[in-house]
């Protein structure tokens, strides 16, 4: 079976240039530049060349090894498709693909010899442009060939799907003389049925079952009496069919006369294509028995009727009389063509000695074994043999069964096989030998000492012994001794790491300190307000709250020494509660702002979009609308 349905469309030829031209731009390079190599520009056009040249060759071969060959094809399918497209338009087309495809590829080669002595980019470009402007040329002018080729693509989808080496019946005679009816009575195909001529006008097919095979059946258009050179294309189908297909063949004979021609007409019309039914089964339907039967016809058209017997001396031709419209007398009709064609299968393969396909395979050998030849065993081997017949047979007499073996150790679910007491070994008391444990290809029991378990007693020996030593020896007064070291050292290296902070504060300041004057302390302060009759406490309070320095050395030294946890986390809560409170009146409101602000910036993470304090560069050129090449007066983007 040809799988016509399965050919890929065919674009038009300027269709077909957009797509390839639009795929070398798409896959590949696209920035080059005047200051690379020579060599890298001209590998870059020499790409895109051949891209283009691979892209047409595709196409090409695709549609050429899609479309079928007229010359490898089945007969009938070959005289088909000269009767509908005509074979010299078909083989020309298909040439003229296979020529545009060989000029493509010398185009292509032409100028990549050219493009490798080129030395700028401009004549890279413009041997590239005229490479793929020659292609783009050479392609449409096969514009009348593609759409030749979609339209026979299109048609080809629509052929039925006829097997010409699978059982078939072939329906043929004038037009409207009831085929379609017939068909449509033997077969599940719904073909369109109408009373006037040529209502079919191409080859439509049925099936059905019949002794548990498969047959196809064919309608075919009506066919009219004159010479084959005036025949038309609706009539060629018909005589395409019953030339090349080895089926049964049903002449329908409309002796009513109602299908508007005499039957004196139908009768010269089975005459004249005769020589097409010869080594056929061949049955002559006479249809419509149910507008006049076969008694009324009179004596020159029973005449006529019996001429139509003398086909060749090896067919007989099979009269019968059906009605499809009270489908009297179709199934003998079918019955019977089924059973000629296939004795006529079978006598066919009995003939060409494939009727018993198994036989014919195989040859099977028929010669005896010479009596002057009898088996020849050394003495040595029978000897053997009989000793050890003579002991099998008393062991076989003594051997209890596995059953037996079974019940007398416990039955079963507590008897367990003895998978090793009839192994063959060398000696007989490997049997139970314990099963070596192999990893990474070596023995593990190589790997174990005999002897670790009194080494394993000599070193716990060993271990007790030190343990005795140390509780001997005073180490926790040395430990104790050398705890105290460790924290006077502790000690002075702070003080060393203070003094080393000391000396790079004052080493970096810049210029000379400035003298300030000296400043009274604050009990001489206190007391000369209290001379002067004021109240001198307020002052000593106020001086006592920024007593505390805030330097950096201040930090480090009370680092340095040990300080209050809890004041200083007391501190640093007052410090947040004042940076808080600045610029508002009380505490509640500083909570509301704080409230806010941490509800603004919880919506700022949970969006991720940019803050005020975040980086933007507005784009003004977006690169997609401004990149690419253009021509001279082009505006559009490949």
């Amino acid at each position: 079976m040809y799988k016509f349905k399965e050919i890929q469309t065919i674009p038009p030829a300027k269709q077909l240039v957009d797509i390839v031209l639009s795929k070398t731009q798409r896959k590949t390079p696209t920035v080059v530049h005047p200051g690379f190599k020579i060599t890298r520009i001209r590998n870059f056009y020499m790409r895109k060349v051949k891209f283009c040249q691979t892209s047409y060759g595709e196409k090409f071969s695709k549609i050429l090894e899609e479309f079928p060959k007229i010359d490898d094809i089945h007969p009938f399918y070959a005289d088909l498709c000269n009767v509908l497209y005509d074979r010299d338009h078909y083989k020309l087309a298909l040439g003229q693909v296979s020529a545009s495809k060989k000029i493509v590829d010398g185009v292509a080669k032409d100028y990549v010899k050219m493009m490798k002595f080129a030395d700028s980019l401009y004549k890279c470009k413009m041997l590239k442009r005229a490479a793929l402007g020659r292609m783009s040329t050479c392609v449409k002018k096969l514009t009348g060939s593609l759409s030749y080729l979609e339209e026979v693509r299109q048609h080809l989808g629509r052929l039925p799907s006829i097997n010409p080496a699978t059982r078939t019946l072939i329906l043929t005679g004038y037009p409207n003389v009831g085929k379609s009816s017939f068909m449509n009575i033997v077969t599940n195909a719904n073909v369109d049925v109408q009373p006037y001529a040529f209502t079919t006008k191409s080859l439509f097919i049925g099936h059905l079952d019949h002794s548990y095979v498969r047959w196809q059946v064919i309608d075919t258009p009506g066919i009219l009496d004159h010479p084959l050179e005036d025949r038309n294309t609706i009539e060629m189908t018909a005589i395409t069919a019953l030339a090349h297909l080895p089926a049964a063949v049903l002449f329908f004979v409309d002796i009513s006369e109602m299908c508007g021609y005499p039957l004196k007409t139908q009768v010269a019309l089975f005459h004249s294509i005769k020589p097409l039914f010869r080594n056929r089964p061949l049955l002559v339907i006479l249809n419509k028995t149910d507008l006049r039967k076969l008694s009324e016809l009179s004596a020159e058209e029973r005449q006529l009727l019996e001429s139509m017997k003398e086909v060749d001396a090896t067919n007989e031709v099979h009269f019968f009389e059906t009605s499809c419209a009270t489908k009297t007398g179709v199934d003998a009709a079918l019955q019977k063509g089924c059973s000629l064609l296939l004795d006529r299968r079978v006598e066919q393969k009995v003939k060409a000695g494939k009727s018993d396909s198994l036989r014919s395979r195989l040859h099977v050998t028929s010669v005896a074994v010479p009596a002057s030849r009898p088996p020849c065993i050394p003495s040595s081997v029978m000897q053997q043999r009989g000793d050890a017949g003579v002991a099998g047979s008393t062991a076989a007499a003594e051997e209890k069964l596995e059953r037996e073996r079974m019940e007398d150790l416990g039955g079963a679910g507590v008897y367990s096989v003895d998978l090793w007491r009839k192994a063959l070994l060398e000696d007989p008391s490997w049997k139970y030998d314990v099963v070596p444990e192999i990893m990474d290809g070596h023995n593990v029991i190589d790997f174990v000492d005999p002897d670790i378990d009194r080494k394993l007693a000599e070193l716990e020996k060993e271990e007790e012994l030190l343990m005795r030593e140390s509780s001997l020896a005073g180490d926790e007064e040395v430990i104790g001794e050398f705890r105290k070291t460790q924290g006077v050292l502790d000690e002075l290296h702070s003080r060393m790491r203070q003094k080393r902070v000391e000396r790079k504060l004052n080493k970096s300041k810049n210029g000379l300190p400035v003298l300030r004057k000296a400043r009274k302390k604050g009990e001489e302060v206190e007391q000369e307000l209290n001379n002067l009759g004021k109240d001198g406490a307020k002052v000593r309070g106020r001086s006592a709250s920024k007593k505390r320095s805030s330097s950096i050395l201040g930090k480090r030294q009370r680092e340095a020494t040990a300080g209050d946890d809890e004041g200083r986390a007391a501190s640093a809560a007052r410090a947040r509660s004042a940076s808080r409170m600045k610029g508002l009146p009380n505490e509640e409101t500083a909570q509301v702002v704080e409230k806010q602000r941490r509800k603004r910036m919880r919506a700022f993470s949970k969006q991720g979009k940019k803050g005020e304090a975040d980086k933007w560069v507005p784009d003004l050129k977006p690169k997609h609308l401004y990149s690419g090449k253009r021509g001279i007066g082009k505006t559009d983007r490949r």
